[in-house]
């Protein structure tokens, strides 16, 4: 399949996709990011990872303050997404006074205190993205910022946290295109050769 009948498809599909989150009513949001949120935090994926990577929710996506809240209580070392230029770099969170916003008007590190962790280094990457499929494809929101970070963090787990609406049969890659090792929604796991171990 040619570049352009791909780039045509996931056009497509982020409009369906973006149709389907805008139905989901504040409560829904509240309660599906709630209950995925448990499930990642009783999984051993979690509980193994000393540095764990998040992005810092929009209004469309999987809420993660409390996540964060709590993995910070956790003493985890905690990174999210700091964006500069056509680069997407991790940046030491450590605590929830060191935000504020920034670009795009997404919520970013002060500068002050803000530190770079090496892609390396991180245990865990909690990926966004607007869909998913069983074969842990990643529907992406087009820039390219994760799948050039992912490729750097050669030892991180790939999590993806998405609402069940965000899954489907088949998602449109290309090439260059990145894999998730799981998908955790709010009734369903899945996994493949990572294992995330809800509940052990």
């Amino acid at each position: 399949m040619s570049n352009e009948n791909i780039s045509a498809l996931k056009k497509n599909l982020r409009r369906e996709i973006n149709s389907r989150l805008k139905t989901l009513s504040q409560e829904e949001r509240v309660q599906f990011s709630r209950a995925v949120v448990e499930k990642f935090l009783a999984s051993t994926v979690y509980k193994n990872s000393a540095v764990i990577m998040a992005y810092l929710s929009t209004a469309e996506e999987i809420q993660l303050n409390e996540f964060i809240s709590i993995a910070l209580k956790d003493e985890k070392i905690l990174a999210v997404p700091f964006i500069e230029g056509r680069e997407m770099q991790a940046v030491r969170l450590p605590n929830l006074d060191a935000l504020e916003v920034g670009a795009y008007k997404i919520l970013t590190v002060k500068s002050d205190v803000r530190k770079f962790i090496d892609a390396e280094k991180i245990d865990c990457v909690i990926t966004p993205g607007l869909a998913f499929d069983a074969n842990f494809s990643r529907l992406g929101k087009g820039a390219g910022y994760y799948d050039k970070f992912l490729s750097r963090a050669v030892n991180a787990k790939r999590i993806a946290l998405a609402y069940d609406c965000q899954l489907v049969e088949s998602v449109p890659i290309a090439p260059h295109d990145l894999k998730v090792d799981a998908v955790i929604t709010p009734t369903k796991i899945l996994e493949g050769e990572v294992k995330v171990g809800i509940g052990n």
